[in-house]
């Protein structure tokens, strides 16, 4: 009998729910009007969600249904905490011994290495996620007015779907500090991944128990017990955001930012920082956005969030080990360090690899979709907005121009195939790569060539 690798078991799963949530969402219960949805719309809404992307050919508050909302949302919490993170942890509650195959697609996916510590996480994932996304809904009810309506744009904000109920998003609450903030927080916690936010839970309870405690043990080398992908995550993640709000301040000033007191500016560019790289939520027109805004919001969408999070991208913690790779070979050094460790070679060649093949995706579909959309050449900035469009969909961001709506059906389903790999992309390659070695016991003899 077949058995399927890890990799290709993730990529099934994923499928699976979308073709169901797909078909769900195409019959007439999912529709306000009560009529069968277009296919084509029903099955990009369900890889959208299932992706946690945020494209939208279709209004999810209008054109869809209570129950389309809610299978919508369903799509979304699965798509965000992984659906073999979903199925083990359900396993472990009902008390059933988890296989050898399920802990090796596990250990890998999470980058456990001990059967307990794996089940010690996955129920902490769940656990957080829950709370999390009950103290955003609790901070949101009275700002919405509507409980549904906290809960939906809390999970989704946690998810990083970017999907609203709001027909302009969140336009109509730029100047609102609580929704920003509440956005906020729940968009980076969910990009941060539950392996640092899990880490970072346990810096504090060190620190609290150090200093208030006074439990010295604790507190002894506190930031060296940090485990490097935190540090990495935070410190990239961190810079990016403050990068972000820079530049849209610098980019924006006199355009879309026009007007704004200084507090409505700085929170429309925090939020569009934040957002940028994996959400999806947007405070103001992203079509109004100038040229040179729109393609450093294409930069940030490629690096995503963080890996093991609800985010897309190449993400933060490969940017991050590429920088330091390039660092290294600029001082010709034959060692790369972060943060005093030293990055394996093997996990420096698997960042290489990630980002080559997602630089040649954004290439290739990108040159696909403008050739498909050749009918709406006489659009202003028409490649800039097609190229964004596939960047957002791969880097699972959902930010748009607004051309999502009006694509071909053949467009929407390179959109569809492109958010797909972006969700499962880069993390069937890293699991790919961690199952399979090449070991070659011979080697060719080498010879220089030029380069540069």
């Amino acid at each position: 009998m077949f058995k399927l690798q890890p990799a290709q078991l993730v990529a099934i799963s994923f499928f699976a729910v979308i073709l169901i949530g797909g078909a769900v969402l195409s019959l007439p219960m999912s529709a306000q009007s009560g009529h069968y949805i277009n296919p084509i719309d029903a099955f990009f809404t369900a890889t959208s969600a299932t992706c946690v992307t945020g494209l939208a050919v279709k209004d999810i508050g209008k054109d869809f249904s209570i129950f389309g909302q809610i299978i919508v949302l369903f799509l979304i919490q699965i798509g965000g905490l992984g659906i073999m993170t979903l199925s083990t942890f359900f396993a472990i509650i009902i008390g059933r011994r988890l296989t050898l195959r399920e802990n090796v697609i596990m250990k890998n996916a999470l980058d456990r290495h001990s059967t307990e510590e794996l089940k010690r996480l996955i129920i902490y994932i769940l656990f957080i996620t829950f709370i999390i996304e009950a103290m955003g809904t609790l901070l949101l009810w009275p700002k919405f007015g509507n409980l549904y309506y906290a809960i939906f744009h809390s999970v989704s904000a946690f998810c990083n779907a970017g999907f609203s109920l709001y027909t302009n998003n969140l336009e109509n609450y730029k100047s609102d500090t609580v929704v920003n903030m509440t956005i906020m927080t729940l968009i980076i916690l969910g990009g941060l991944g539950f392996v640092v936010l899990v880490d970072i839970g346990r810096f504090f309870r060190n620190f609290f128990m150090g200093s208030f405690f006074k439990r010295k043990h604790y507190s002894i080398n506190l930031f060296s017990k940090v485990n490097l992908q935190t540090k990495i995550v935070v410190v990239g993640s961190f810079a990016l955001i403050i990068l972000g709000v820079t530049m849209f301040l610098f980019l924006e000033n006199g355009k879309t930012l026009y007007g704004l007191g200084i507090k409505d500016k700085l929170l429309v560019s925090f939020f569009q920082s934040v957002t940028s790289r994996t959400a999806g939520f947007n405070t103001v027109a992203i079509g109004n956005l100038a040229s040179p805004t729109l393609f450093f919001i294409i930069i940030l969408m490629f690096i995503g969030a963080s890996s093991g999070s609800t985010g897309g991208g190449i993400k933060v913690n490969t940017m991050g080990i590429l920088i330091g790779g390039a660092w290294s070979m600029m001082k010709n050094g034959d060692n790369m360090y972060l943060f005093k460790k030293t990055i394996p070679k093997d996990i420096f060649r698997r960042c290489v690899m990630i980002a080559g093949l997602a630089g040649a995706w954004l290439v290739i579909f990108t040159m696909l979709l403008s050739f498909v959309e050749a009918d709406k050449e006489t659009m202003p900035n028409y490649f800039l907005k097609i190229f964004f469009e596939v960047t957002s969909a791969f880097g699972t961001v959902g930010l748009s121009t607004g051309i999502t709506s009006i694509l071909s059906s053949f467009g929407k389903f390179i959109l569809m195939v492109t958010m797909f790999a972006g969700r499962i992309g880069p993390l069937t390659l890293a699991l790919a790569m961690a199952i399979k070695e090449d070991k070659a016991f011979y080697k060719y003899p080498e010879e220089k060539i030029m380069v540069g």
